[in-house]
């Protein structure tokens, strides 16, 4: 292939293999924003590996901020996650085996970890390494809770209990944490929100420890690398091709009914805007060599690879970043900043800037994976910096050829944190004190990590003393914060009364009142049960649609005592708020399996051509398909490694029930794509489909999907038995029953394509026929 050729102008230095350099005062004067370019070079094929002093000049920030390094190697390799103890320690997980090249050899090597990482003199750079747990495979996610750390180690969540920093206890809490997906579509996340549940990207399970013993609960499917929340306890995400996604309601709520495809107010675009801003050619993107992907300067136009969001909401840039999102983009080496706004239920953002990014770099391999809000109110960037960061099962051909051409595999052993923070900052030590009557005080304060913190103090350690002054501070509303993490640390230490919960529905500010609508799943019982239908009668009545949608919720759990009470508030809501898309999909969250009987009851007094009779129906029919499919366990025993297959490669976009995953991919079940012409099936799975895509007479095309589905035929390591049974598998499942496929049959339309380099479009896959 022809190397490309551009003018770019870029600053140069020598070439470093190894940064060895441990003396933390070198990385001292590392604190200043990129310089202006120095040297003209007439091509981009180079992307050689910097030193830290030599990738701070690559930097451009926007105005009014400064980048400071705070870790490198070798005290850090390989950062992917990372959280704050209370002496602002940094616990990171170092993914050291992820693409050892790029066919992926050795991943499965035990060498992951754990560290600590410690700024001894306070000076702002950590200078301290310790290790606390190795010989992990591919470590993603942590969360600190009671006495010890939560690690996600795929398959396994683990919990491993600490004193002083030393491991002194093992626990498995799921094994099977990670449960399909390989390694790019594996949950992760490990949020500690404030609803005291722990929540993950890439999965719909959320963790939570109630007397002593683990708890899982279903929840909604959310994202794919990252997870953040806000200061209102809302839960935000992505995927590789969406700037931001969200949730509009409290996390722990809808997710109850599996009939049930979409549920309004979670899951949505909370920035539809996907443009980026790249400062550097960026032809290594899996699909550079497709139309739209690139721009005449063969820059990024859209995010390919959006990773770990983070909600600003520290106490340090001022008042304009308040509510502010940031988004890193890897693939195009820069980070996005977005201004987030709410109007009645919904969220939504802007881009701040048109034409720029709010950190941008010209250096290739600066890998922006994460971003988390720091004690000292600043924003820290998680950087893999390495070349390869697309996994072998979606590596195209042209991809590798763009690593070869600019030797992107090696070196493997670097990693760096960088800092944001304005121009006139200086490193400050924030330290939390121990004492209960600060972290009282805490639950205050500007600081969203500091007011989290303190809460999470107060719950692991049991701090009861604290429960009476608590209940005052839930009570007040002169700092609507404080009593928000008032309510929620009296519910974390079982210390939250009924009678508190509905009087802060019956009379507080919207802002506090939603957070009590999210509690009284804790709370409610038989006893008190005749108090929340009382109250939620009284917002109904006062035509409170704010609250709509949560009443329609909690009807869930006033069912639980008294469904007749529950039935009543659900039509009364059908019939004030049928065409309401947040209320409709609220009321059919409890009506698992029953969605036909609703319809008919309320047949005589709702609109037939209402929003609310038309998601019923959708529903009643997804329910009444779902029972006519094939027993999965069946298909399982008959193509084990099919099953497999679509679990770790499949499943993640397509869907458990084959039906599609809104934003990602469109459906599979009765599939026209699936059970019709075995050789097109076989060409499309194994080098890929660029959208738009037709599915039975609907045209999928982004945002509603991905635009592109990646081929798996390019991993000479996939076998072409095991993507037989792949094809069968999802050609028997459902509601499918199409003929299986021979590993003869993949095999010469493997052949028949060696050398292709590019995906399929629905025009070119229809002229082959």
């Amino acid at each position: 292939m022809k190397r490309l050729r551009i003018p770019l102008y870029l600053t140069v230095a020598s070439l470093t293999l190894f940064y060895c350099q441990s003396n933390k005062h070198t990385i001292n004067k590392l604190v200043s924003t990129a310089t202006e370019p120095e040297v003209k070079v007439d091509s981009f094929d180079s992307s050689p590996f910097l030193s830290p002093q030599e990738a701070m000049k690559r930097f451009e920030v926007t105005d009014g901020f400064k980048i400071q390094l705070i870790a490198a190697e070798p005290l850090v390799s390989t950062p992917v996650a990372m959280i704050f103890d209370d002496q602002a320690r940094m616990y990171v997980a170092e993914m050291t085996g992820y693409m050892p090249d790029s066919l992926g050899t050795g991943e499965e090597i035990p060498n992951g970890n754990i560290v600590i990482l410690e700024d001894s003199d306070k000076n702002g750079v950590y200078d301290k390494r310790k290790v606390l747990i190795d010989s992990l495979v591919l470590p993603r996610a942590l969360c600190l809770i009671d006495d010890g750390i939560l690690v996600a180690e795929p398959t396994n969540l683990w919990f491993y209990k600490l004193d002083n920093d030393q491991v002194v206890g093992k626990e498995l809490v799921d094994p099977q944490y990670t449960e399909g997906g390989n390694v790019e579509h594996q949950p992760n996340g490990l949020l500690r929100a404030m609803d005291n549940w722990i929540y993950n990207a890439k999965s719909a399970k959320r963790y939570r420890k109630l007397d002593g013993k683990w708890v899982i609960e279903r929840t909604h499917f959310r994202g794919q690398w990252g997870i953040t929340q806000d200061n209102n306890g809302r839960i935000y995400y992505n995927n590789n091709s969406q700037n931001l996604l969200g949730d509009y309601f409290a996390p722990g709520l809808g997710a109850w009914n599996k009939n049930q495809k979409r549920v309004e107010g979670y899951n949505e675009k909370a920035v539809a805007n996907n443009k980026v801003y790249p400062i550097r050619p960026t032809p290594g993107v899996n699909r550079g060599y497709m139309k739209n992907i690139l721009n005449d300067q063969l820059k990024l136009n859209e995010f390919t690879a959006a990773s770990g969001p983070m909600i600003y909401r520290g106490d340090l840039f001022g008042k304009e970043f308040a509510f502010n999102s940031f988004v890193p983009e890897p693939s195009a080496n820069l980070i996005k900043r977005n201004i987030m706004s709410e109007n009645g239920y919904e969220v939504h953002g802007e881009q701040a800037y048109t034409g720029k990014e709010f950190i941008a770099s010209t250096d290739e391999r600066f890998r922006p994976v994460n971003l988390y809000n720091a004690p000292d109110g600043s924003m820290i960037i998680l950087d893999m910096y390495r070349g390869i960061i697309q996994h072998k099962t979606y590596l195209t051909p042209y991809l590798k050829n763009q690593i070869g051409m600019r030797e992107l595999t090696q070196p493997l052993s670097a990693g760096r944190i960088y800092k944001v923070v304005p121009t006139s900052f200086s490193p400050k030590s924030v330290v939390l004190s121990a004492e209960p009557t600060a972290l009282l005080a805490y639950l205050g304060h500007e600081n969203g990590w500091i007011r989290d913190r303190a809460q999470q103090n107060i719950i692991d350690r049991k701090i009861t003393s604290l429960v009476p002054k608590l209940k005052a501070a839930m009570a007040q509303t002169e700092n609507e914060l404080m009593a928000i993490h008032a309510l929620w640390t009296l519910e974390g230490l079982g210390e939250l009364s009924a009678k508190e919960v509905v009087s802060t529905i019956a009379s507080k500010p919207w802002v506090i009142r939603r957070q009590a609508y999210a509690a009284v799943p804790s709370v409610i019982s038989a006893q008190n049960e005749p108090e929340f239908s009382r109250v939620f009668a009284e917002r109904f009545a006062a035509n409170d649609t704010l609250s709509a949608p949560y009443l329609a919720y909690l009807a869930n759990y006033v069912s639980v005592y008294n469904k007749k009470a529950a039935d009543d508030l659900l039509v009364k809501l059908a019939k004030r708020y049928a065409n309401n898309p947040y209320v409709a999909d609220a009321i059919i969250s409890n009506l698992q399996d029953r969605e036909d009987l609703f319809e008919k009851e309320i047949a005589n007094s709702v609109d037939s051509k209402s929003y609310l009779i038309s998601e019923l129906k959708k529903t009643s029919k997804a329910a009444s398909e779902a029972r006519k499919n094939r027993n999965p366990d069946i298909l399982k025993k008959q193509f084990p490694k099919g099953e497999a297959l679509f679990t770790s490669v499949c499943q993640t976009c397509h869907g458990p029930d084959g039906n599609g995953v809104a934003s990602l991919a469109p459906p599979l079940n009765q599939s026209e794509w699936v059970t019709g012409d075995k050789n097109r099936l076989i060409s499309v799975v194994l080098f890929g489909l660029t959208g738009p895509v037709t599915v039975n007479g609907h045209m999928y095309q982004t945002p509603e999907v991905s635009g592109d589905m990646p081929g798996i035929g390019y991993d000479d390591a996939m076998q072409n038995e095991d993507i037989a049974q792949l094809l069968s598998y999802i050609r028997k499942s459902w509601r499918n029953n199409a003929d299986v496929v021979s590993t003869q049959e993949v095999s010469t339309v493997r052949k028949s394509l060696a050398g292709r380099e590019n995906a399929f479009t629905e025009t070119e896959l229809n002229s082959r026929q």
